[in-house]
């Protein structure tokens, strides 16, 4: 464990020394470390020799030289297992077209040079939902015989040829498309694999995760996951702080157990028991996020789960002890959600947030219900926003009306729906600027700092008493960023050197 992080930065130094408010500035500091994971004091660099009986020259130091130290990441939204598994999968989020997409597992099933051809194809983040999809016609003409699986961007659809749906239980006649709790099911049976298995891959995908400066997550993988976690933190996972979700079909196996949100899986003091997690409509890609309005070709959406069911669910689950993360996406679902946390009280947030009615703003900071958003979505969503929701597109991810209205911003990747990389979301909110487009309402931009202190549980600026869950970068995020104009980056990632979590090393460069 690290006792003494010596010659680091605070974040903001160029904005503080041009001050003359003397907060720090440029200088730089020792960051002293108790054994208790949180830090115990902040000192100008070299100005003590010993602090509360550690003495500089035995500490275990590490030397910052210089470099910024600011709070650790968290990606607020994740479905871990699924990311682990699926980031290794083919992505198609490049293919724009059927064509497109066909040539793309057309290449996928040729044979490699030891003449060994796939025996299944499963790709990840089609774009279907932008061009009307595939059928099966057409995924048959490419293979009638190896089945294809193409999963949506949003994961709530797919596409199968007719091989795949028979591998996995459809009915014969069943069409090409299969949304929702049908999708659901499919990505479940995929991603079928032994706990050793999972295990080696979620540890893998949280190093990557540690080396971004990630030292926690929400994890809401679609699963009871209270045992997989249990399991994993007496195998020695501590890589990252994991917050485990429940579903509403296991709430009360996790109330019989004497589970509440915040209660501890095993002993390390890094994993628990997260919020419940309720699926209130569907989403963008596939048409069935509940709109207030309808779309073009009719329809309003999916309710998935009707008011005064939500309300008594909530209202069960406050009484339990837990907290409520509520998925909705439409402004309808988002106006219900926010009555339901209303009618009973329950802290908590609501998942996505990405389309709200102008007079729902102000409720989420009354209620104090918090607005869980994945920035890197309105990347992949404009050319779907562009053909269902352009009447309302003012009303898309409003992060600056949501900040302004006081509401608490967490950012979060939905992972594997769009990468586990905070930076990404961060760059997201701050720039607002898919790949060959414009700006997306350029004034609804975040700016840089709550971009990023809406991925942090601590400070930009880490003091006495934080908790060490921190991140040493290469450069200053706060820092003004070079040149101008409308070619310039609106966001410079760092380079992340080191990720400690609770003192200890998770990632050194």
């Amino acid at each position: 464990m690290i006792q003494l992080i010596a010659g680091a930065r605070l974040p903001g130094g160029h904005a503080a020394a041009d001050s003359g408010t003397g907060a720090g500035g440029s200088e730089l500091v020792d960051v002293w470390i108790g054994a208790n994971g949180t830090i115990r004091a902040v000192t100008p660099a070299g100005s003590l020799a010993e602090f509360d009986g550690v003495r500089k020259s035995a500490a275990t130091t590490l030397g910052a030289e210089g470099r910024v130290l600011t709070s650790g990441l968290w990606d607020e939204h994740v479905h871990l297992g699924q990311w682990a598994q699926q980031s290794s999968r083919p992505d198609f989020v490049a293919a724009n077209s059927p064509g497109e997409a066909l040539t793309r597992v057309a290449k996928l099933l040729a044979p490699d040079v030891h003449g060994n051809a796939p025996s299944e194809i499963i790709g990840m983040r089609l774009r279907g939902g932008d061009w009307g999809g595939l059928t099966r016609e057409q995924l048959d003409s490419v293979s009638s015989t190896v089945p294809i699986v193409l999963v949506g961007l949003d994961l709530h659809g797919a596409w199968l040829n007719s091989a795949a749906l028979a591998r996995h239980g459809f009915l014969p006649d069943h069409d090409a498309h299969v949304i929702e709790d049908e999708c659901f099911a499919l990505l479940a049976d995929l991603d079928r694999v032994t706990d050793e298995t999972l295990d080696a891959a979620i540890d893998q995908a949280a190093a990557r995760a540690a080396a971004l400066g990630v030292v926690g997550v929400v994890d809401f993988e679609i699963r009871w996951s209270y045992e997989d976690w249990l399991r994993r933190e007496r195998s020695g996972f501590s890589t990252l702080r994991v917050e485990s979700a429940v579903y509403p079909e296991h709430l009360d196996r996790a109330i019989a157990l004497g589970l509440r949100s915040g209660s501890p899986i095993g002993d390390g003091g890094r994993i628990s028991v997260g919020p419940l997690k309720v699926i209130t409509d569907g989403s963008l890609g596939t048409r069935t996020a509940l709109c207030c309005d309808p779309y073009p070709d009719g329809g309003h959406g999916r309710q998935l789960v009707p008011p005064a069911e939500l309300t008594e669910l909530l209202s069960r689950a406050r009484h339990a002890g837990f907290t409520a993360a509520v998925h909705a996406i439409g402004d309808r679902a988002n106006s219900q959600a926010l009555d339901a946390f209303e009618a009973t009280g329950i802290a908590g947030r609501i998942e996505h947030a990405q389309l709200l009615q102008r007079r729902d703003l102000a409720r989420f900071a009354a209620l104090g219900v918090a607005a869980s958003v994945q920035p890197a979505h309105l990347l992949d969503d404009v050319p779907s926003m562009r053909a269902v929701w352009a009447d309302r597109a003012e009303r898309a991810f409003p992060l600056a009306s949501l900040d302004r209205s006081g509401a608490k911003i967490v950012l979060g990747s939905d992972a594997p729906v769009a990468p586990l990389d905070p930076w990404l979301a961060i760059s997201a909110a701050v720039g607002r600027l898919p790949a060959g487009s414009d700006v997306w309402v350029p004034s609804e931009r975040l700016s840089v700092a709550r971009a990023l202190q809406s991925s942090m549980r601590g400070p930009l600026r880490p003091a006495a008493g934080d908790p060490a869950d921190l991140m040493l970068l290469d450069s200053d995020p706060l820092a003004p960023r070079k040149g101008s104009g409308p070619d310039a980056p609106p966001f410079e990632r760092p380079s992340v050197a080191a990720t400690l979590v609770g003192g200890t090393l998770t990632h050194l460069a």
